[in-house]
């Protein structure tokens, strides 16, 4: 069309993660934007959560069919967080310029689990409760940069409240989910 500028190149998968990771709001961008990145985002959360199986093997555990749990859990609450973020961050507490539907918050919010790649190091046991506890931190860290540019808003601050809310219903859920379905704990 007359008047638009042509699509800059796309960064590879690898560079998308790596972006991703470093919390490069330019990557959450392009992302959003490519309609066909949300087959990347499904295997950037499927990685992550066998990286959290393979990782919680260094805590004395993780059965395969654990690992089959934490995988369906992930793409679930993936799912389940995405929605949640469009009723609360783009349906209750958006800014004028937010614009968002599912698919942009899938993609982006699937990318922000990058960082939980490194959850794949709890395998060794000394290792494990850092390896975690790093890897959830810059995951919420993540997900506020991916839910800031998914709802486009200028406020990181309301992108935290977005997140925090998101993030306290998803831990909820996810205890009831263990609770009623998960393997049982020795």
């Amino acid at each position: 069309m007359p008047g638009m500028a042509a699509p800059g190149p796309s960064n590879s998968f690898v560079q998308r993660l790596i972006g991703a990771a470093a919390l490069d709001a330019a990557i959450y961008e392009e992302v959003e934007a490519d309609r066909t990145a949300t087959g990347q985002a499904l295997l950037v959360v499927i990685l992550s959560s066998v990286a959290a199986g393979v990782g919680a093997r260094g805590f004395g555990g993780a059965s395969p069919g654990t690992m089959v749990f934490m995988t369906i859990g992930a793409l679930l609450g993936w799912a389940a967080w995405a929605l949640v973020t469009l009723q609360v961050g783009g349906r209750l507490m958006p800014e004028p310029q937010t614009r968002v539907d599912m698919g942009e918050l899938l993609r982006t919010i699937g990318f922000a689990n990058a960082p939980g790649l490194l959850r794949v190091f709890g395998i060794i046991p000394s290792v494990s409760k850092p390896a975690f506890a790093i890897a959830a931190v810059w995951m919420l860290l993540a997900m506020i940069v991916a839910v800031r540019q998914a709802l486009d808003y200028t406020s990181t601050s309301r992108a935290v409240i977005v997140c925090a809310i998101g993030w306290v219903l998803s831990l909820a859920i996810s205890l009831v989910i263990g609770l009623f379905f998960g393997p049982p704990v020795s």
